[in-house]
């Protein structure tokens, strides 16, 4: 098995995993099942650390493995995607500080520099996690990081619109591969059941990014006309230039897969492939195997989550570009309007952990992401509703609070239920990819000739808060519910009947056996 193979195995269930032979109704022991075999001729290739010891002792080892794991693969991945997140929203500080007038920009142009960043974003999200495993992580997110820094830095000597436009063309290019890029990358080291928690700590960066870059913004535009550089253009160049830095550090701060981790042990290193194993419910797809796509495409949870996650994405993206304008538009300028963009994220972060943590202990995915959104529902109520400033910057905390945490729960809902690495990269990157082709849809509905109110703005991220985001849901919810129900009571157990071993691997999560988080 090559060492690609090896992290090719299937996380994606919460649930605990089969025994190592099956037990008929009678007491006697059946044959083993093919994935029983192919399970027990992986963990056979490695030797087991721990054997002799208790299981007291087994899981004491396993904490302080995954807490060795937690230190230095999640701080530093969070803080790629702050970076990222920083990058292609700090264009709504940049505005703040003037730059439409002297790009001179009019009317929609600065929905068009939002609207083209999505459409290069949303093509070439779909193709990096095959980019990603035919290059390594290494070089994949060193290259893409360095690449968006410099795009970045450019951007801050931009002279017209036209510029602009090209430089947020190429940054949605570069940026693409990040967020599924380590969406697939935690799954090489972590059990389905910890995805959760860990892509919630990851996302909150989104969040913290949204209140560092309003302090940030804030600083930086004091440097206005140094060097004979507007302020706005300081923005890019520096967090550019900051990218850039971090980037080649990358380098020396990711590895590949975990046997490659310098940072553990030898016995380490083996312990952290034996539990990824054990983990699976399922055959771990083979690399590019065509069958596998067509099971992601045929396969209704596919496209069940892509209206999810377009009623997450939507909102998202109108919230982190359009907040610093709805804070200018209910009556505040300058340093001030930054700094007021920061509390707001701040309780989106919070949000997001807290609400990854319940999740991951309880697996009631879908009533999570139904509590949220109603928060949201409610905050951009207030802010449709009502012309009082105050009402509506409380409005904009609810708002946040209903979005962010829903991202990561949703990507991770849909991690659990599709089984096979190949069927759920390519099922994991449709959703993304169609989900972010929505930020389209944000970048054009905050038209400044409804300012203050934005009411076209604030009603389409309530529409697709209220029909995708919470209709999706409830939809996905009962519906795996109905067809867990079948399962556990053999209503399903005829569903592969005629199939060879073969066919019954390809069929992934689409097996009687298979229970779905709901």
């Amino acid at each position: 098995m090559s060492s690609h193979e090896k992290h090719d195995v299937e996380t994606s269930s919460g649930h605990d995993i089969a025994p190592a032979t099956s037990t008929a109704s009678n007491g006697l022991a059946l044959k083993p099942t093919a994935l029983e075999r192919e399970r027990a001729e992986q963990l056979a290739r490695l030797p087991d650390p721990d054997a002799g010891k208790s299981p007291e002792e087994r899981a004491e080892i396993d904490r302080k493995l995954m807490w060795k794991v937690d230190l230095w693969l999640i701080p530093w991945l969070s803080l790629l995607y702050l970076l990222s997140f920083l990058d292609r929203t700090n264009i709504g500080n940049a505005r703040l500080a003037g730059m439409e007038n002297d790009l001179h920009m009019f009317g929609t142009d600065y929905n068009l520099s939002l609207t083209i960043f999505f459409i290069s974003y949303a093509l070439f999200e779909p193709l990096t996690n095959t980019l990603l495993k035919r290059l390594t992580p290494r070089i994949f997110f060193t290259g893409i990081i360095v690449a968006w820094g410099i795009i970045m830095t450019l951007m801050g000597l931009c002279h017209n619109f036209a510029g602009l436009l090209a430089a947020r063309f190429f940054l949605g290019i570069a940026e693409a591969g990040l967020f599924p890029g380590v969406n697939y990358y935690l799954s090489c080291w972590y059990k389905g059941s910890e995805l959760g928690a860990r892509s919630a700590i990851f996302f909150s960066a989104a969040a913290l990014a949204g209140s560092f870059g309003g302090l940030l913004a804030a600083a930086i535009s004091k440097m206005d006309k140094i060097g004979g550089v507007a302020g706005w253009q300081w923005i890019f160049i520096i967090e550019g230039l900051a990218t850039v830095f971090v980037g080649l550090f990358c380098w020396w701060m990711v590895f590949d897969w975990p046997e490659t981790a310098r940072f553990l042990s030898e016995d380490d290193k083996i312990r952290l492939q034996r539990r990824i194993i054990q983990d699976r419910q399922g055959h771990a797809a083979t690399d590019f195997d065509k069958k596998y796509i067509y099971e992601a495409l045929k396969d209704w949870k596919t496209y069940g989550y892509m209206v999810i996650y377009m009623g997450c994405l939507c909102p998202l993206y109108a919230f982190s570009l359009f907040l610093p304008t709805i804070i200018a538009a209910i009556g505040y300028s300058g340093t001030t309007a930054q700094l007021l963009t920061v509390p707001p994220y701040a309780v989106a972060a919070l949000a997001t952990v807290t609400v990854g943590f319940i999740a991951d202990r309880t697996r009631w995915r879908g009533y999570c992401n139904i509590a949220v959104v109603l928060v949201g529902i409610v905050g951009f109520s207030m802010l449709l509703g009502s012309g009082d400033p105050h009402v509506q910057y409380a409005g904009t905390f609810l708002g946040a609070f209903g979005i962010y945490p829903t991202i990561s729960n949703s990507l991770s809902w849909a991690s659990n239920n599709i089984e096979g690495s190949l069927k759920r990269a390519v099922a994991i990157g449709m959703i993304v990819g169609w989900g972010n082709l929505n930020g389209v849809v944000s970048s054009n509905i905050y038209i400044s000739t409804q300012k203050p109110r934005y009411l076209t703005g604030h009603g389409v991220v309530l529409a697709y808060q209220v029909l995708f985001l919470l209709g999706g849901t409830i939809f996905m919810h009962f519906a795996l519910k109905a067809e867990n129900k079948k399962r556990l009571s053999g209503a399903r157990d005829n569903m592969n009947d005629g199939l060879t071993d073969e066919q019954k691997l390809v069929r992934g999560d689409n097996r009687p056996d298979f229970i779905y988080t709901t």
